[in-house]
């Protein structure tokens, strides 16, 4: 079994030993690391809503030619929490095979440390995220 990538297990390391009360201020600087998509975009096509998430979110994963995927993300800027989990896994899954991607455990955020920092129902939202990633990649492998 492959292992989760090294970039995001090592977003995973800061934010587990990182001081109770600086973890929310770690999590919102992830949120400007997604891309705004452009207004009126087809990008949207294909693009999966996750209901999970209390603001409107949508995502797609890609596995592209060379085994490796490819996520784009679309948070509006004024849900800073949720664009800040896509953010993590933006960067942390950046260049990952898809089997890597596989490989991140479901529960991410709660290794984070992030479910005594944020809402439950955040928590879940985060996790609703990269569950659907992992399902869309598992569907393009078949």
């Amino acid at each position: 079994m492959a292992d989760m990538p090294a970039r995001l297990a090592e977003i995973v390391d800061e934010f587990a030993a990182a001081p109770r009360d600086l973890v929310l201020e770690m999590l919102l600087e992830y949120a400007d690391v997604i891309p705004v998509l452009p207004e009126g975009t087809a990008e949207r096509e294909g693009m999966e809503q996750v209901p999970e998430c209390q603001t409107a979110f949508f995502l797609r994963a890609k596995v592209t030619a060379d085994g490796t995927v490819k996520t784009l993300f679309d948070c509006p800027p004024e849900a800073p929490t949720t664009r800040a989990f896509a953010g993590i896994l933006a960067e942390g899954l950046a260049g990952a095979s898809a089997e890597q991607v596989l490989a991140v455990p479901d529960d991410l955020y709660q290794r984070m440390g992030l479910a005594q920092a944020i809402s439950p129902l955040r928590v879940r939202g985060g996790t609703a995220i990269l569950g659907r990633l992992k399902r869309q990649i598992r569907e393009q492998l078949g």
